[in-house]
């Protein structure tokens, strides 16, 4: 303890993207100290990557839209696993957070009369996402950080948590070294909020940067608190394939809802040939309605390459298998199309999707105003995380608060897009809340010096090894094991092999040694990684296993079909007495009769 900085804070918050930001903004228009870590710089959030927008029903460009048609998208999207009161909540609270962003500062597309411009998304009825061109997390991100920089927050960029610190029961802070020096830092805290995003990093193929390792999610389990839902990971079905300078980055579903079309090598629209069946009165039963609703006609249905993430992903994978894919393994996502249909077709793209045409054109030397885009589903979020209370965010560790991807609920089996931007608003601002009011009304923490010193030995253990393996060859290993055996289309004995996989590269990285110093050393920061991403592995790999059935973002090629039975539990993961990983199906509480009466009136 000697040698290691003690900082004190009412409120820690974890993780500086949109739900982090929000948070700590909330904390401290409580008046509480806050503190906020970050593993990057601040403002390089992977929030910035988010593309097509933020849902909430505003009804700016469709007044049919309500928070009730939100909601009930959203539970329908998650195959009704959902949290129903974070999913009221959401719908609810959504618009508000989204003027909010624009009192703030926040610069949004405008309709003809001024009011905030929305865009048709995958899975929305109506058109709902509020946007910036293609560039909203961004502008959250700008938007965020303007207003904060003014809270009297105290940021700490490149530092990376090792541990949560407990004081009994309750959270108390947490073992944090900053990555430039390699010094660790103790912050104490009253209560923690963690934002840290998601897992993608677990795979080889992702659209996730590189921050994205699963922190939150192991830190939480690792400290007492439940996991949900972890079986349930999106792959996001428009990632370049081709050419290699681009591969997994995220081509935005703003493709899709200003045109864009998906095309098998044949150059035929394969989306029509599998549209479920919940949602064929919705969905377009030719090219001509489908350019129509994207073109803002109210009469026309949605062309079916904005089905759900789930589905569309899966019927680009049954091309490639069939046979009908591109040359290297995706499909064609063809937006220059519209030429035929618009005499500024040109234009109206740079416009409408300015870091898409910029970037591609940048980095592939593709003009997607005039060529398709080579396209295939890549790893891009989980549903899956921390239990979290619906009202507060309160995990089931008291004083630890969860808020964005790395808690579960909301999303229920399959997210639908422009839900994350928004679930980072409303539910960034809940956990801040309470959190200063958790903080406010309960009293200092003690931290335990003997933790801090053994969880610091713990770290240093790969410099004193002379004969153990390097990190990068096991970290490519784990991203192997995860996209060829638990990737979007799973099969128990594969997953079988996974898990005696994942139980060997558990032993090689607790043997990894790295070279050099602790300046800025890239292999220690992958050394210590691993432990999460290798964590976050085995809470997916375990609870697909368990899960024998189809459902959302967890499909089962030997369980194709939903089991009814299914649909009324979540999987739960918790750490045993003996540090071994436990499984068990909790009961979803029932729907309350006001909401269920909402989702029989919207069909």
């Amino acid at each position: 303890m000697a040698d290691v900085e003690t900082i004190a804070h009412d409120v820690l918050v974890i993780g500086a993207g949109g739900a982090g930001l929000r948070a700590a903004i909330a904390a401290a228009g409580r008046g509480v100290s806050v503190g906020m870590v970050c593993k990057s710089l601040l403002g390089k959030a992977h929030t910035v990557m988010a593309e097509g927008g933020i849902a909430a029903a505003l009804g700016n460009v469709d007044d049919r839209d309500s928070w009730k048609v939100h909601f009930a998208d959203t539970m329908r999207g998650g195959q009704y696993l959902n949290n129903w009161r974070m999913a009221e909540l959401h719908a609810k609270e959504a618009p508000d957070r989204v003027r909010e962003l624009e009192a703030w500062g926040a610069l949004f597309d405008r309709t003809r009369d001024g009011r905030i411009l929305q865009r048709n998304f995958g899975g929305h009825k109506y058109p709902r996402l509020a946007h910036v061109g293609d560039r909203t997390g961004l502008e959250m991100i700008r938007t965020l950080q303007d207003h904060g920089i003014h809270a009297g927050i105290d940021v700490h960029m490149e530092c990376t948590v090792i541990t949560l610190l407990k004081d009994g029961d309750r959270v108390a802070g947490a073992l944090v070294y900053d990555r430039e020096r390699g010094r660790f830092h103790v912050f104490r805290a009253k209560a923690v909020v963690l934002a840290t995003g998601g897992i993608g990093r677990a795979y080889r193929i992702t659209s996730n940067s590189w921050e994205y390792t699963g922190d939150g999610h192991a830190l939480a389990y690792r400290a007492g608190a439940v996991l949900q839902d972890m079986e349930f990971v999106q792959f996001h079905p428009t990632g370049m394939v081709w050419p290699p300078s681009v591969r997994g980055i995220l081509v935005t579903e703003g493709v899709r809802g200003e045109g864009g079309v998906l095309k098998n090598r044949d150059g035929r629209r394969f989306m029509f040939d599998d549209v479920p069946e919940n949602y064929r009165n919705q969905t377009a039963t030719d090219p001509d309605e489908g350019w129509r609703y994207t073109q803002g006609d109210k009469s026309a249905r949605r062309p079916p390459e904005l089905l759900t993430r789930d589905h569309v992903a899966r019927c680009i994978v049954r091309e490639v298998r069939e046979g009908r894919g591109s040359p290297h393994g995706g499909v064609y996502l063809d937006i220059a199309w519209i030429r035929e249909r618009l005499p500024n077709a040109a234009d109206h793209i740079r416009k409408k999707l300015p870091s898409m045409y910029h970037q591609f054109k940048q980095l592939a030397d593709i003009d997607i105003t005039r060529e398709p885009m080579e396209v295939g589903p890549t790893t891009h979020y989980i549903m899956g995380g921390i239990r979290v209370d619906g009202d507060s965010q309160m995990s089931t560790v008291p004083g630890l608060f969860a808020a964005g991807e790395c808690a579960a609920g909301l999303h229920g089996a399959n997210r639908l897009g422009g839900n994350s931007l928004s679930d980072l608003l409303v539910f960034g601002k809940r956990a801040g809340d309470h959190a200063a009011d958790f903080a406010s009304q309960h009293g200092a923490v003690t931290v335990d010096p003997c933790a801090v010193d053994a969880a610091a030995r713990w770290a240093l253990e790969p410099f004193a090894r002379t004969d153990g393996e390097g990190p990068f060859a096991i970290q490519h290993a784990l991203q192997e094991t995860m996209q060829d055996l638990v990737g979007i289309v799973r099969r128990e004995e594969e997953m079988q092999r996974a898990l005696v996989a994942l139980g060997a590269l558990q032993a090689r990285a607790a043997r990894v040694a790295v070279d050099g110093n602790r300046e800025y050393n890239p292999g220690w920061h992958t050394a210590l990684d691993l432990h999460n991403l290798l964590t976050v592995a085995e809470a997916i790999t375990r609870s697909a296993i368990d899960r024998r059935e189809s459902r959302g973002g967890h499909f089962r090629d030997d369980h194709p079909a939903k089991d009814p039975a299914a649909g009324g539990y979540n999987t739960v993961v918790r750490r045993g007495p003996d540090g071994a990983m436990q499984l068990a199906r909790e009961a979803i509480p029932p729907v309350p009769a006001e909401l269920r009466a909402v989702l029989t009136e919207m069909g």
